[in-house]
């Protein structure tokens, strides 16, 4: 009886630890996304100031 409820504890202690690791992994792929796309944001954001910075600088120069 002890060896049936140890393999039992043991099989339900494996399955909590997949499922804990399958939640990490989402977890950590999610995050690495949000933070590709906020470099990506950034990226972009950074070039659009310096086209509207190049384009002042045009303006400037015409004036």
């Amino acid at each position: 009886m002890v060896k049936v409820a140890t393999f039992f504890g043991m099989s339900f202690g494996a399955f909590l630890f997949w499922q804990t690791m399958d939640k990490v992994h989402v977890w950590i792929a999610l995050h690495q996304d949000e933070k590709k796309e906020r470099l990506e944001k950034e990226a972009d954001i950074r070039i659009m100031k310096e086209e509207l910075y190049q384009q002042q600088k045009e303006r400037d120069s015409l004036a």
